[in-house]
C-alpha cells in the first residue's frame, strides 16, 4: 500500500513535472508568437510612418518649389521695377544731356557771333585809333605853334606859365572852398543853436539851484581887545607856536573885535580858524594847549571832509569813487572861486551835465560823474604846480577813473581839443553854473574893471594890435601886429604878458594868454 502510494506519488510528481514543462514550453512558444506578432505590427507601423514621411516629403518639396517660384517671381518683379527706375533715370539723364548739348551749341553759336562782333569792333577801333593818332599829331603841331606864339606874346616859358595858372586856380578854389565851408557852418549853426539853447534852458530849469553864493571867512571874532594880547602871548610865543603848528599867518591889527587868519590852503585855514575859536572860548592859551586843540581840530576836519565828500557823491548819485577821490571832493567844501563854493558848483555841474546828456540820449550817469569831478584839481592846486584841469586829470587817472571823466577834467576850460562829447557838455554846464545870476559875488563895476585891466596890460606891449578878455577873465586873446612881430617875437611877447599878469594882478586860478598872429592877403575883383 505504501508502495502503491509511493508509486502513485512518483507518477503524480512526474505528471506535474511534465505539465510544468509543457506549460513552460507553451509559454515560451506563446511569447515567441507574441513577439513575432508585435514585430509585424511594428514593421507595419514603420512602413506606415515611412509612407507618411514620403508623402510629407513630397508635399514639402512641392510647397518649397511653389514658394521658390513665388520668391523668384517677386525678385523678378523687384528687379523689373528697379530696371524700370534705372531706365527712367537714364532717360532723364539723356534728356538733360540733350538739353546741355543744345545749350552748348547755342553758346557756341553766341560765342561765334561775339567773336565776329569783337573782330568787327577791333577793326573799327583800329581805324579810330589811326584817325585819333592822326588828329593828335595835327593837334600837337597846332599846340606847338600856339605855344610858341604864346611864349612870344607873353614872354613866359612853359614852367612859368604853368606856375601862374596853378596859382590862379588854387586861389579860385580856396575862395570857393572858403565860401562853401562858411555857408555850411552858418547853416549848421542856425539849425543847432536853437536846439542847444533849448536844451540848456530845460536842464537849468529842471535843476533849479538856489541863486546864492557861499563865502568862507578867515576872520575870528574875539570878545574884547584884551584877548589879542593873550593870543600873542609873552614875547609872542603863543602866536608863533600857533602859526608854526597850523601853517597859517595870524594877523592882529587895529581892527576891533577881529583876528584875521591868512593861508593859501583853505583846509589849513579852516583848521586854524576853528582852533583859534576853540582857544578863545576855552581861555587857556599856551603852546601845549594850542598843539592839543589843533590836533583835535585836524581830526574833526578830516572826518568832516570825508563826510562832505560822501554826501556830495550821494547827492549827485555817483557811486564807486576811490576813497582818495572822496577825500579830495570833500576838500572842495572849503574852496571858493569868486565866493562861489566849489563843491556846490561841482554838484550843480554834475546835475546839469547829466540832464544835458539825457536830453541827447547819452549816458546820464557817466555825465554826472564827469561833472562832479571836473574841478577836483582845485582841491590840490595849492600843493601841486600847474592848473587845476591838469592836476585834476592826473589825480583821476592815478585813482583809476574812466577815460571820459579824465578827459572832461582836463578839457572843460578848452585847454585841449575836446575830442569827447561829455567834455563839451561838462564845459557848457560849468560855464552855465559860473555865469548864472547870483552864482559869484562880484559887482559889475569890479568885473568890468578887471576885464579892462587885463586888456590894457596886454595892449601895452609892443607888437600887440588888440586884446580881448574872455571866459570871465580866465583867458586873454591877443592879436599880434603882423608887420611888427615874427613868430618868435610873438611867443616872447605872449610870455611877457603872462608874467605881467602874475606881477600886477591878484586873481584866483589861472589866466590863459593866447597870442594870435596871422598873415592875410586880400584882392578885389573889379
Amino acid at each position: 500500500m505504501e508502495g502503491s502510494i509511493l508509486l502513485l506519488g512518483a507518477i503524480g510528481e512526474g505528471w506535474v513535472a511534465a505539465f510544468v514543462g509543457l506549460a513552460a514550453l507553451g509559454g515560451f512558444l506563446g511569447a515567441k508568437g507574441l513577439d513575432r506578432l508585435r514585430r509585424r505590427d511594428v514593421e507595419k507601423e514603420a512602413r506606415l510612418i515611412i509612407d507618411g514621411a514620403e508623402k510629407d516629403k513630397a508635399t514639402l518639396l512641392k510647397e518649397a518649389a511653389v514658394e521658390a517660384k513665388e520668391m523668384a517671381l517677386q525678385e523678378k518683379a523687384k528687379i523689373e521695377d528697379q530696371m524700370s527706375e534705372v531706365r527712367k533715370e537714364l532717360h532723364e539723364r539723356e534728356r538733360t544731356l540733350d538739353k546741355a548739348d543744345d545749350n552748348l551749341q547755342q553758346r557756341s553759336e553766341q560765342l561765334q557771333k561775339q567773336e565776329k562782333m569783337v573782330e568787327s569792333n577791333q577793326r573799327k577801333l583800329a581805324e579810330k585809333l589811326e584817325d585819333a593818332t592822326r588828329r593828335q599829331s595835327e593837334l600837337d603841331d597846332l599846340l606847338d605853334v600856339q605855344r610858341q606864339t604864346l611864349h612870344q606874346l607873353s614872354g613866359l616859358n612853359r614852367d612859368e606859365a604853368k606856375d601862374l595858372l596853378l596859382k590862379k586856380l588854387d586861389t579860385e578854389l580856396s575862395h570857393e572852398q572858403g565860401l562853401l565851408i562858411k555857408k555850411r557852418e552858418q547853416a549848421i549853426a542856425e539849425a543847432v543853436e536853437p536846439k542847444a539853447r533849448e536844451m540848456l534852458i530845460t536842464s537849468l530849469q529842471r535843476f533849479a539851484a538856489a541863486h546864492t553864493a557861499e563865502a568862507t571867512t578867515s576872520t575870528v571874532d574875539i570878545p574884547n581887545d584884551d584877548m589879542k594880547g593873550r593870543i600873542i602871548g609873552r614875547e609872542g610865543r603863543n602866536i608863533r607856536a600857533f602859526e608854526k603848528i597850523t601853517g597859517v599867518d595870524v594877523i592882529i591889527d587895529d581892527t576891533p573885535g577881529v583876528v584875521i587868519v591868512s593861508a593859501f590852503d583853505p583846509v589849513r585855514r579852516e583848521i586854524a580858524r576853528l582852533s583859534l575859536a576853540k582857544l578863545i572860548a576855552d581861555g587857556r592859551i599856551h603852546p601845549s594847549r594850542i598843539e592839543e586843540l589843533v590836533a583835535e581840530t585836524e581830526k574833526e576836519v578830516e572826518k568832516q571832509i570825508v563826510k562832505f565828500g560822501e554826501e556830495a557823491a550821494q547827492e549827485a548819485d555817483v557811486h564807486g569813487l576811490h576813497a582818495k577821490v572822496i577825500h579830495l571832493l570833500g576838500r572842495l567844501r572849503y574852496r571858493t572861486s569868486y565866493s562861489q563854493n566849489v563843491l556846490r558848483h561841482s554838484i550843480e555841474v554834475a546835475f546839469v551835465t547829466g540832464m544835458l546828456a539825457e536830453e541827447m540820449g547819452m549816458d546820464g550817469d557817466l555825465a554826472r560823474r564827469a561833472g562832479l569831478l571836473h574841478d577836483i584839481g582845485k582841491a590840490a592846486d595849492h600843493d601841486t604846480e600847474g592848473g587845476h584841469p591838469k592836476i585834476g586829470a592826473d589825480l583821476l587817472k592815478r585813482y583809476g577813473e574812466n577815460e571820459v571823466v579824465v578827459h572832461a577834467a582836463l578839457g572843460h576850460h578848452d585847454d585841449i581839443r575836446p575830442d569827447m562829447p561829455y567834455t563839451v557838455l561838462c564845459a557848457a554846464a560849468d560855464a552855465c553854473s559860473a555865469s548864472r545870476p547870483g552864482a559869484r559875488r562880484e559887482t559889475l563895476d569890479r568885473y568890468i574893471k578887471r576885464m579892462q585891466e587885463l586888456e590894457s596890460i596886454a595892449t601895452g606891449f609892443d607888437g600887440v594890435s588888440q586884446a580881448f578878455a574872455i571866459q570871465a577873465g580866465r583867458e586873454v586873446r591877443v592879436i599880434a601886429n603882423t608887420n611888427q612881430t615874427t613868430d618868435e617875437s610873438a611867443a616872447k611877447v605872449c610870455r611877457d604878458i603872462a608874467q605881467a599878469f602874475e606881477q600886477q594882478l591878484t586873481y584866483p586860478g589861472e589866466i590863459k594868454v593866447t597870442m594870435i598872429r596871422e598873415s592875410r592877403f586880400t584882392e578885389t575883383a573889379k
